[in-house]
């Protein structure tokens, strides 16, 4: 069990499971809690018809909205204000940081391209360099796309480092290990 703390206040402890189930109502949505009118149409139940099951399920989503509501600022509470579920909060806050499927492609696209014609600017320091070409790359892990290791080191190597750098290349590369990009800084 952890201490978990909600709106500022220091709440009872929280077991995985509880963690688990709210992370499923999360990504799930909550089951749902339905009824067909007089008419045959599916219509949400009131409080009076629903069963304990039902009652259940209502505080699982009520628990992880507020899970998440907590820790969002007044920017992304104006967002979500109107949802009703903890999986209609965490789908508009997914799309809002993410962006759609089309989004994170072109996204994709995008870095892509700003990866395969990566070069050093001029006075651009290494550091400098390493920080822009690791922010690149990290843009890439959080699209899901994994640039490996040895890769990396390759392009700056061979693609990205001026003329000037070819005596000490040369010196890696005799070496027959070429060292990860932790060597330049």
């Amino acid at each position: 069990m952890v201490n978990t703390t909600l709106g500022g206040k220091t709440g009872r402890k929280i077991t995985s499971s509880e963690k688990t189930m709210s992370y499923r109502t999360v990504t799930d949505g909550p089951l749902a809690t339905m009824k067909k009118n007089a008419e045959g149409v599916d219509v949400p139940k009131t409080r009076a018809d629903c069963n304990v099951v039902d009652l259940r399920k209502w505080k699982k989503n009520a628990m992880a909205k507020k899970w998440l509501v907590c820790g969002l600022g007044p920017y992304e509470y104006s967002r979500i204000q109107r949802c009703t579920t903890a999986k209609e909060i965490w789908d508009t806050l997914q799309v809002a940081h993410e962006g759609t499927p089309q989004v994170k492609r072109s996204r994709g696209t995008l870095l892509y391209s700003q990866y395969e014609n990566f070069t050093m600017k001029e006075g651009e320091t290494i550091q400098e360099m390493c920080i822009r070409f690791t922010t690149l790359t990290n843009e890439f892990k959080s699209l899901g796309r994994v640039i490996l290791e040895e890769d990396k080191v390759e392009k700056i190597f061979t693609r990205v480092l001026p003329i000037s750098w070819k005596s000490k290349i040369t010196l890696f590369s005799n070496q027959r290990t070429l060292p990860l990009l932790s060597w330049m800084s």
